[in-house]
């Protein structure tokens, strides 16, 4: 492979901090040959092609890797490239910043720690917020979109597949529905995964990729922007309410995927909201749901016009079928 150039490098220490282990062996395609451990993978080494399925051991909360067999060594994303393609430091990470499509220009803000990683020689903590979430530079291949669970909670083909969900087989979402997540340019920056059914003890129902900020994006946003701008916009909770709103025909839905309205979720629906100045909040009707949904309702009635789609008790927008979700969306309650 020839030699990247790029007007600027963005840095060793910034690449580490958000770009993960686990997103470069996906990248590699290794995920699936590694057993995964709580927050560490094991298996045999990629690099030397050993045989021992312990020798080789990926920290996920570390973010660095080390092999105990003929390697002898160990450490971060860019030492993995730079052994695995045989090339040094610094063309390991212009590769790293081409595959993962790092902007040139990146701004970077601190506060509250959302990503902690640890340089493996170092040892100390290293916390920063991005203020983007970074394209991912794979696609999850061969998502079982005919599994059980989709069926049952209403989807139809369409909608599964203009969604890119479905049951994955491989890699760190194993054994769960993988939902696809892009940002407003349409760009994949994450895949969030709902377990199909009753979790076991001790698993969430839904799981996020770490170092993600779902409270940058809004689930669904470039599709929402295609629908005719004088619509109201659609905001929901969670993907399968966002989902089936669409499906029943309406297109110009978001998910906040969660109950809480952050300040850039706020912005960009105010920017979705198009010529039309109209949102309708249909959230789950749940106590976390109607605090989330008054509170959305206060923050954004200041810019653009506020309605409420008022369910059921206890009942989710996933919950209706289409034609009741068409006769919901076709009245407000202010």
């Amino acid at each position: 492979m020839s030699k990247i150039h790029y007007r600027r490098f963005i840095g060793f220490e910034q690449l580490k901090r958000f770009i993960s282990m686990e997103q470069v062996l996906g990248h590699y395609g290794l995920l699936e040959r590694l057993r995964r451990s709580g927050q560490n993978l094991n298996g045999v080494c990629p690099l030397h092609h050993g045989h021992n399925p312990t020798q080789f051991r990926v920290s996920l909360s570390k973010n660095c890797w080390i092999c105990f067999g003929d390697c002898h060594s160990g450490g971060s994303i860019i030492d993995f490239v730079s052994r695995i393609e045989g090339v040094g430091i610094r063309e390991a990470a212009l590769r790293l910043q081409e595959w993962f499509n790092f902007p040139h220009g990146a701004e970077f803000e601190s506060g509250e720690a959302q990503v902690h990683t640890r340089d493996c020689t170092r040892q100390e903590a290293l916390p920063l917020t991005k203020s983007y979430n970074a394209p991912l530079g794979f696609v999850l291949q061969g998502l079982d979109g005919t599994h059980p669970y989709l069926k049952a909670r209403g989807l139809s083909d369409e909608t599964i597949a203009t969604f890119g969900v479905g049951w994955c087989a491989h890699g760190s979402l194993r054994g769960w529905i993988a939902i696809s997540i892009h940002d407003r340019h349409g760009k994949l920056v994450a895949y969030a995964g709902r377990w199909p059914g009753i979790p076991p003890e001790g698993l969430p129902k839904y799981r996020l990729p770490r170092g993600f900020r779902k409270s940058l994006e809004l689930f669904n946003p470039h599709r929402a922007a295609i629908g005719p701008m004088t619509d109201p916009l659609v905001v929901t909770e969670g993907f399968f309410g966002c989902m089936h709103v669409w499906q029943a025909g309406y297109r110009r839905v978001v998910a906040l995927m969660g109950s809480v309205l952050s300040e850039a979720q706020e912005q960009r629906i105010i920017a979705l909201a198009g010529s039309s100045r109209r949102v309708r909040l249909l959230f789950d009707e749940d106590p976390a749901g109607r605090r989330g949904r008054s509170e959305a309702a206060r923050r954004l009635g200041k810019s653009v016009s506020v309605s409420v789609l008022k369910l059921p008790e206890g009942q989710q927008p996933d919950g209706l079928n289409s034609r009741e979700l068409v006769r919901l969306l076709a009245s407000d309650t202010l």
